[in-house]
């Protein structure tokens, strides 16, 4: 009897530990769902924020997420030009990429020089930030977006 309760034990404590690494695998993010652009921040070579950028006069930029896609749109009142854009997302490591498949003309031409999109990701209850990074490591503007419900 002693021999059955001593392998109960050591089997439930192998489940336990077992189903602890599979949740802590797995990645803590989802974009799922739509976003608004609130603001965006400025940031010295510190990593520090200099500036905060509001929307003004009816500027808008819109992102959707959904089962690993991704499309955004931009509406500015004082740009002529149509921008948009649709593709693929992942993320892992706390790093949201993005990989435009098609997107408006003013796009394109940023496409066709920067297929992939890279930002550090942090997220929040109902928020989420993708903050631009250069070659060494420095903050250069981070996208601050509210979910929309």
């Amino acid at each position: 009897m002693k021999n059955v309760i001593i392998l109960l034990i050591g089997m439930s404590s192998f489940l336990a530990i077992t189903q602890e690494k599979k949740a802590t695998t797995i990645e803590p993010y989802n974009l799922e769902g739509v976003w608004e652009l609130k603001h965006q921040f400025l940031y010295n070579e510190n990593n520090k924020i200099i500036d905060t950028v509001l929307n003004q006069n009816g500027y808008r930029q819109i992102k959707m997420y959904s089962k690993g896609k991704v499309m955004w749109t931009r509406f500015d009142p004082k740009d002529s030009n149509e921008w948009f854009g649709y593709g693929t997302y992942t993320i892992k490591d706390g790093v949201l990429e993005e990989r435009l498949e098609y997107a408006s003309g003013p796009m394109m031409k940023i496409v066709d020089t920067t297929q992939v999109f890279k930002f550090d990701l942090v997220m929040g209850k109902n928020s989420y930030q993708q903050i631009d990074v250069d070659e060494d490591g420095h903050y250069i503007l981070a996208e601050n977006y509210a979910q929309i419900k």
